[in-house]
Formats: structure tokens, sequence, C-alpha cells
């Protein structure tokens, strides 16, 4: 009865006898007690929405974290790296150049891997891959070099104005700019140029100079004569003397008033300036000024 009492009181819901009777009760004092002290607390304020808010950021930071696996899919990637690497180093490995350079007045001596040796002039350079040498022996040349061709596979060099070809022999190729020339001493060489190829037996040579064919003489040796430390020319025009000369001493070589087309057929020591200048500048009636490293040639006839 009391319990009814007491909701029905709470919410003031008795009746006037019902609510005497409940006074009369001995619980009556303790629940309106309570009942005034209740009346007096404040509840704290409360945001509904931001507690909503909360939950659902607690909910997200502590939701289990799904990371999708796909094997097949990984192992495609780690494939592709491993097939990527391989074939870079078989690029790297099949591509590897060694190059040999020589500055001016500077040579060099190549012995490759079949034992063919390279003698390289002043201001070249050789390049040539030593994967699979035996079966695959190729040259690219810039400037001058003699070879000593060991036997076995074709032995190319390549130039910017055509290539040469043996199988073993000796010979010289000077591949400059505007001069190409080719020298067999040994054996038989195989010249090819502009898409024609010429047979080049011992004792002979092919030149080409400013893109025309140029008829030459007999070569002196058994060797080219730089290689003895002297340079040799026979009717080239002094443009490339005075190149050679630059090459051999590494100088700075400058023309006044003479006609650098004229042929010059002569020679001059690699190892000494003063004697190789003199031997240019008497049979071209030319003189010539030193300065440091730059030689000033100009004709008899010239005010200096």
């Amino acid at each position: 009865m009391q319990e009814n009492y007491l909701a029905k009181w709470l919410s003031g819901e008795l009746s006037e006898d019902e609510l005497r009777e409940f006074k009369g009760s001995e619980e009556y004092a303790s629940y309106q007690k309570l009942k005034d002290v209740s009346s007096r607390l404040t509840a704290p304020e409360f945001d509904a929405d931001q507690a909503l808010q909360r939950l659902k950021d607690e909910y997200i930071d502590n939701a289990p974290k799904v990371i999708s696996l796909n094997p097949f899919k990984k192992f495609l990637r780690v494939a592709a790296v491993i097939a990527v690497l391989l074939a870079g180093s078989y690029f790297y490995i099949n591509t590897l150049n060694e190059k040999v350079t020589t500055e001016f007045a500077e040579r060099s001596e190549v012995v490759l891997p079949d034992d063919s040796e390279i003698f390289l002039n002043a201001g070249s350079q050789i390049s040539y891959s030593e994967k699979g040498w035996d079966k695959n022996r190729n040259i690219d040349l810039q400037g001058e070099a003699f070879f000593k061709v060991a036997k076995g596979k074709k032995f190319t060099v390549s130039t910017d104005h055509g290539k040469v070809s043996v199988l073993g022999t000796q010979f010289n190729v000077e591949n400059r700019k505007g001069f190409f020339e080719v020298t067999c001493y040994e054996g038989l060489v195989s010249v090819t140029h502009n898409n024609k190829e010429l047979k080049l037996p011992a004792g002979n040579s092919f030149l080409v100079i400013d893109g025309k064919i140029v008829s030459t003489g007999t070569p002196n040796g058994n060797s080219p004569s730089w290689m003895n430390n002297e340079s040799s020319f026979e009717s080239i025009p002094l443009k490339y003397v005075f190149a050679e000369l630059e090459r051999q001493f590494n100088i700075q070589v400058s023309i006044e008033n003479i006609d650098t087309n004229l042929l010059f057929t002569g020679s001059f020591n690699n190892t000494d300036l003063k004697m190789a200048l003199k031997s240019i500048s008497t049979p071209s009636q030319t003189r010539f000024k030193i300065d440091g490293d730059n030689v000033l040639f100009y004709a008899e006839n010239t005010q200096q």
C-alpha cells in the first residue's frame, strides 16, 4: 500500500484521503527530507549532440582496422620488382663499355681479352665491350690507333667515316674531323666507306680528306711513323699538320696570313717542339713565334 502511495506522492497523484493517510505513516518524514534535499540539487548541463559525436569518434578510433590482403597481388608486385632489377642488371652488364682515352701529348697501349694490341696516338679514344669479346670483337675509334689483331672472329673498327674489318692483321686507322685514313701493314683489311667496300692488302692506304678520296703512296716500314715519335705527311693540307702538332705537344696554334689548304710534305719530331716547328716552317716557307703554350705561324713577308 505505502509503496503505491510513495510513487503516487512523488508524481502528485495522491487523493486528499490518501495523502492524509500517507502523512500519518512512520516513513513519511524520511521521504519528505529526501524530497527536500533532492529539490535543491542542480543537474550538470548535458549536450546530447556533443555526447553523440564523442561516442561516434570513440567508436571510430577503437574500431578494428581491416587490411585487405591479397597474397597473389603481393607476389606480382615482388616479382615485378625482381624482373626490373634483373633486366637492368642484364642491360648494364651487356652494354658495359671499356673506354681508353689519351689527352694531347699522351699515348697509350691497350691489350684486349684475345691479346690483340691497340696503340693510341695523342688525342684519341677507343671503347669496346669485354662481354662476349671472342664472338663480338668490335671497337669504336675516335682519333688514331695502330692495331695488332690476333687471329679469330672478325675484328671491326667503327669510325665516323666508315668501318674497317679484319680477321688477323696489323693496320693503322686515323679518324679525325674531315680526315680518314686506313693503312694496312700486314694481311688484308676490308674498308667500308659510303656503303662501298674496298679490300686493302698490305703496303696500301686508303685516304679521304674533306669527303674526297685521295690517292696515296706506299707506306714506309712495318708500323706508322708516330709509333717512332715522328709525324709524317705526304701532300696533306697544312691545317691537318697544325692540328697534329697541337695534339702531340698540347699547344695552341694560331695562323696569320697563311693558306692552311696548301699541301705539305714532310715530318716533325714528336718530342722536341722547337725542332718540330722548324721542320714545319722551313718547307712551308713560314715563320713562327712561341709565347708559352701558344705558337703563332705567319707568312715570311708578314711584319711582326
